[in-house]
C-alpha cells in the first residue's frame, strides 16, 4: 500500500479523503442492499473513476489507478491497511496513532511505511470496522472489542481514554487452519507430546491451556478440539467468537455488550450456567476471566469430562492459583482447602504454552494435576522443554524432554477400553526427538 505521507505529494493524500466523502455523500446505501458484491464493487469503481477524472489535472497519471484501488478499500475494504489484512504471514496489526502501524511476522514486531491522513481518517476507519460487526464506539463507550468478518479479533480504544490519539488492535487468525501437525514441524512440541494431547482429548480429560497474551493458546485449544469425537455434542463459549471446531454437532455462543440503556448484557457466566441445560457432552470456554469459573468447574465435575478452557497464566501452578482467585470472585465463600480440591477433581491436564524472546510459541509444559498434598498443589510435570542458552540460526535453542512421570490418568484410559500399553514408552524418562 502506498504511503500516502511520504511517497505521495503532500496534498494527495488529503484530496483522497475529499474524494471518499463525496463518494460516501454520493452512494445510495439503501439501494446498494439489493444490489450483489459483485455489481456494487463495479458501480463504486464507476464512481471512483468519474471522480478522480474531475480531478486529473491534480492526479499524476501515475497515481491514478493506485489512488483509484485505495478508494475502493476506503469504502469497501480495511482502507490503508488492506495489503495487511491479505497478507498470510501478518498475525498482528497495531496502530498507534495516525501516523504508526506495526506488525507482527513470525513473531517478530516491525515498523511499516503505512499512515493514516490524520486522526479523523483512523477514526472513520474504526468506526466502519465496529459498525460491520454490530458494536459501536464513542466518547460514553470508548473501548470496543469485535470480531471482523474474516475472523479477525479487533480491539479499538479511542479518546479520551487513548490520550496519544486513537489506537487498534488486530489479531488475525488466518484462513489456513493450523493442526497439530503443524505445530511439531514448527517445533512448538514434539510428536509424543502431541500424541499424549490426542489421547488426552479421546479420553475424555479436562484440560486447561494456560500462558501469556499471544502465546498460542487459542491455537493449541484449536489444534486439540480437533481430536474431538464427531458424535458428541460440543458448545463453545467465548466473549469474542475465535474458535473454529471441526466437528458437526457444535453450539458456538457468544457475549453480548449492554445496550443503549445499560441493560441485555449476557456474560459468559450466563451462557455458561445455560449451556448446561443444552445437553453438551462437552463445554469449551474461549478464555476463562472471572466468576464464571465456577460453572466451568462445575460442568467439569458434573458430568461433562473432557471439557476445556484457556487461561492468562505465568506457569502451571499459577493457573491453579488464579482458578482460585477466580472462584473468589464469582462470590461463593468456599474454605481455601475445599476450593482448591474442587479444582483438583475438574482439572486433569495444563498446557502451558510460551512465547519466546524469538517470538517463537512453545509448549513448554504439559503437567498433570494429581490432587492437593499438605493443602498445596501437587502438579506433576509430564512433558517439559529446557533452554540450552546456545543461540541457533538467530534463536535461542532448547529441547523436549520426558521427564519419566507416568500419568495417573492412564488407568481412566484403560477403564475407556484403550489399550495403554503400546504408550507407556513414550514417557520413559529421555530427550524427545524432533521431526526434521
Amino acid at each position: 500500500m502506498v504511503d500516502v505521507t511520504n511517497r505521495q505529494p503532500p496534498d494527495l493524500g488529503r484530496l483522497k479523503l475529499d474524494l471518499h466523502r463525496q463518494m460516501v455523500d454520493l452512494v445510495d446505501f439503501s439501494r446498494a442492499e439489493s444490489l450483489s458484491e459483485e455489481d456494487l464493487r463495479r458501480q463504486l469503481r464507476s464512481l471512483a473513476d468519474y471522480l478522480c477524472n474531475r480531478h486529473a489535472a491534480e492526479i499524476p497519471s501515475s497515481q491514478r489507478e493506485t489512488l483509484i484501488t485505495e478508494l475502493m478499500d476506503e469504502i469497501y475494504g480495511f482502507g490503508p491497511i488492506e495489503s495487511l489484512m491479505v497478507d498470510p504471514e501478518v498475525t498482528d496489526i497495531l496502530i498507534n496513532g495516525c501516523k504508526r502501524v506495526l506488525v507482527e511476522k513470525k513473531g517478530r514486531l516491525s515498523e511499516t511505511e503505512i499512515r493514516f491522513a490524520d486522526d479523523s481518517h483512523l477514526m472513520q476507519f474504526i468506526h466502519r470496522l465496529v459498525g460491520r460487526a454490530g458494536r459501536r464506539i464513542d466518547e460514553a463507550n470508548p473501548m470496543v472489542d469485535a470480531r471482523l468478518p474474516d475472523g479477525s479479533r479487533f480491539n479499538a480504544v479511542i479518546p479520551p481514554l487513548a490520550v496519544g490519539g486513537p489506537t487498534v488492535s488486530i489479531r488475525r487468525f488466518g484462513n489456513t487452519r493450523l493442526e497439530i501437525e503443524n505445530l511439531i514441524s514448527s517445533g512448538s512440541l514434539a510428536p509424543e507430546m502431541a500424541d499424549f494431547l490426542v489421547l488426552s482429548v479421546q479420553g475424555r480429560m479436562n484440560i486447561v491451556v494456560s500462558g501469556g497474551t499471544g502465546a498460542g493458546k487459542t491455537t493449541m485449544l484449536n489444534c486439540i478440539s480437533r481430536y474431538i469425537p464427531g458424535t458428541e455434542r460440543v458448545v463453545t463459549i467465548e466473549e469474542t467468537a475465535e474458535l473454529k471446531l471441526q466437528q458437526r454437532d457444535v453450539v458456538a455462543l457468544e457475549t453480548r455488550l449492554p445496550n443503549l440503556e445499560g441493560r441485555g448484557a449476557v456474560t459468559q457466566r450466563d451462557l455458561l450456567r445455560n449451556a448446561l441445560r443444552m445437553r453438551p457432552d462437552r463445554i469449551i470456554v474461549g478464555e476463562a476471566r472471572g466468576s464464571e469459573v465456577l460453572e466451568m468447574l462445575q460442568a467439569m465435575n458434573t458430568g461433562h469430562d473432557g471439557s476445556m478452557s484457556t487461561l492468562h497464566a505465568n506457569d502451571a501452578k499459577e493457573t491453579l492459583d488464579r482458578l482460585e482467585l477466580m472462584i473468589a470472585l464469582s462470590g461463593a465463600e468456599l474454605p481455601s482447602l475445599v476450593a482448591r480440591q474442587y479444582i483438583c477433581n475438574a482439572v486433569d491436564i495444563v498446557i502451558h504454552v510460551t512465547r519466546l524472546q524469538s517470538g517463537q510459541r512453545v509448549v513448554t509444559r504439559i503437567s498433570e494435576v494429581s490432587g492437593l498434598q499438605d493443602g498445596d498443589w501437587k502438579i506433576d510435570d509430564i512433558f517439559v522443554y529446557r533452554m540450552t542458552g546456545e543461540i541457533e540460526a538467530g534463536r535461542p535453542s532448547g529441547s523436549f524432554f520426558a521427564t519419566g512421570y507416568q500419568p495417573v490418568a492412564l488407568r481412566r484410559l484403560a477403564l475407556g477400553g484403550m489399550n495403554i500399553d503400546q504408550f507407556r514408552a513414550m514417557f520413559e524418562a529421555r530427550e524427545l526427538t524432533m521431526m526434521k
